[in-house]
C-alpha cells in the first residue's frame, strides 16, 4: 500500500508542476526573452559609444593638427565633427576650439555663442567655467555692458568654483574698465587677502589697489590684462582677462 500511495503522490506532484508550467511558462519565457533583449541592447549601446568616442578622438586630433598648420577651415570642419559624434566632454572641448576659430576669423559674436554652448555641454565645472570665463573676456573686448559682465561673472566667483580667482580678477578689471573704481578696489582687496590665491594674482591685486589709491588706475587694464591660456584651473593663474579666447590651447580630451 505504501508504494501505491507514493506513486499516487508522485503523479499528483507531476501534474501540479505540469499545471504550473502551462500557466507560468509563457510568462517566464517572456521575461527571459526581455532580459536577453535588454542585455543585448546595453552591449550594443556600449559598443556604439566606444565607436563614437574613437571617431570623436580622431576628429579632434585632426582639428588640432589643422590649427597648428593654420588651416582654420579644416579645423572648423574637424571640430564640428568631434562635437557631433563625441560625448559631452568632447562636445564642450570641440565647441571651445570652434570659438577660437571663430574669433580668429573676426567673428566675436559667434565665438561667444559657441562658448555659451560649451559651458552648457558638460556638467564638469572645469570645462563649463573656463568656457564661460572666455566668453566674458570677449565681451569685455567687444563692448559688452557692465550688467552683462557682472551677470556672467556672478556664478563663476562663488565659493568652490574652479575658476573663482581668475573670475574675481576679471571682475576687478571690468569694474575698472567701467569706471567703478571703488568696487574694483574692493575686489582687489578680496584677492589680496584671500586664501589659496596665487602669488602672481595677489601681486597684481596689490598693484591694482596702489594704482587706485594714487590715481593712476586708468592705466591698469593695459598693464594687467595679459593673454591667458586656460586648459584647466592653473595652480598659479596667468595674467588677467584678455584675448585668451582667441585660439584655445590644445586640450587633451578625457577618456571615454
Amino acid at each position: 500500500m505504501t508504494d501505491v500511495f507514493e506513486q499516487v503522490e508522485e503523479e499528483l506532484r507531476s501534474e501540479r508542476w505540469a499545471r504550473l508550467a502551462r500557466k507560468w511558462g509563457p510568462v517566464v519565457g517572456a521575461v527571459l526573452a526581455l532580459a536577453l533583449v535588454v542585455a543585448l541592447g546595453f552591449w550594443g549601446w556600449e559598443q556604439f559609444k566606444t565607436s563614437q568616442g574613437e571617431k570623436a578622438a580622431v576628429a579632434y586630433d585632426r582639428g588640432l593638427e589643422a590649427l597648428e598648420a593654420g588651416n582654420l577651415a579644416g579645423a572648423e570642419v574637424a571640430f564640428a565633427e568631434a562635437e557631433k559624434v563625441g560625448n559631452s566632454a568632447y562636445k564642450a572641448l570641440a565647441l571651445n576650439q570652434r570659438a577660437g576659430v571663430a574669433l580668429a576669423q573676426n567673428k566675436p559674436a559667434e565665438a561667444v555663442e559657441l562658448l555659451d554652448q560649451a559651458a552648457r555641454a558638460d556638467r564638469d565645472p572645469i570645462l563649463a567655467d573656463q568656457a564661460a570665463l572666455k566668453a566674458v573676456w570677449i565681451l569685455l573686448d567687444e563692448g559688452g555692458t557692465s550688467e552683462q559682465i557682472e551677470d556672467r561673472l556672478e556664478p563663476l566667483i562663488r565659493e568652490g568654483r574652479p575658476m573663482r580667482v581668475m573670475a574675481l580678477e576679471t571682475q576687478a578689471m571690468a569694474r575698472l574698465q567701467f569706471g567703478k573704481t571703488a568696487e574694483a578696489r574692493q575686489t582687489f582687496v578680496q584677492l589680496q587677502l584671500g586664501q589659496d590665491v596665487p602669488d602672481s594674482v595677489r601681486q597684481r591685486a596689490q598693484l591694482g589697489i596702489a594704482a587706485i589709491d594714487n590715481g593712476t588706475a586708468a592705466s591698469l587694464p593695459g598693464v594687467l590684462r595679459q593673454p591667458v591660456a586656460v586648459a584647466a584651473p592653473p595652480a598659479a593663474p596667468a595674467a588677467g582677462p584678455a584675448a585668451s579666447a582667441q585660439t584655445p590651447p590644445a586640450q587633451t580630451p578625457p577618456a571615454q
